[in-house]
C-alpha cells in the first residue's frame, strides 16, 4: 500500500474530526445528481476536486488544485463513490508528500444484485450529507 491506509466511513468520520480534510474526487455530476458529504457539523467543508473529468479522462491537474486548496502538512480523508478512485487519488497525493487515506466503500458503496447501491458507503451508513 503506497497511502496512509484505508478507513471505514465512521473512521473516516472520526479522521475529520481529528482535523483531517475531506477530499471528494467524484465528478462535477456525481456532486450535483447524488450529494455530497456534509461535514459542517464538525467546522469543516470538503475538498471537491475531480480525480477523472466528466469526459473519463484524468484530471491533469488533480495535484495542483489539491495543493491549492490543502496545505501538504494536512492529513487528507479522500473519497469517491465506491472507493477506487480515491486510491489512485490517495496514491498521487501520498507521492506528492500528503498523509492521505481512502475512504472504503466510498461515498455511495458497492452495488447489491440489482444494480442499486443501497448497501454500504458514506450515505448508507448515515453518515451527514446533502
Amino acid at each position: 500500500m503506497s497511502y496512509a491506509g484505508d478507513l471505514a466511513p465512521a473512521q473516516a468520520w472520526d479522521k475529520l474530526g481529528e482535523g483531517a480534510v475531506l477530499v471528494d474526487v467524484r465528478t462535477d455530476g456525481e456532486w450535483t445528481h447524488i450529494g455530497v458529504p456534509d461535514v459542517s457539523s464538525l467546522g469543516a467543508e470538503p475538498v471537491f476536486i475531480q480525480w477523472n473529468l466528466a469526459s473519463g479522462a484524468p484530471n491533469p491537474a488533480f495535484l495542483s488544485e489539491l495543493q491549492a486548496a490543502v496545505p501538504a502538512e494536512t492529513p487528507l480523508v479522500i473519497l469517491c463513490r465506491s472507493g477506487a478512485r480515491s486510491v489512485a487519488a490517495a496514491e498521487a497525493a501520498t507521492a506528492a508528500g500528503y498523509t492521505a487515506f481512502n475512504v472504503l466503500e466510498g461515498f455511495e458503496g458497492v452495488p447489491d444484485s440489482y444494480g442499486d447501491r443501497i448497501v454500504n458507503g458514506w450515505k448508507n451508513r448515515h453518515l451527514p450529507w446533502k
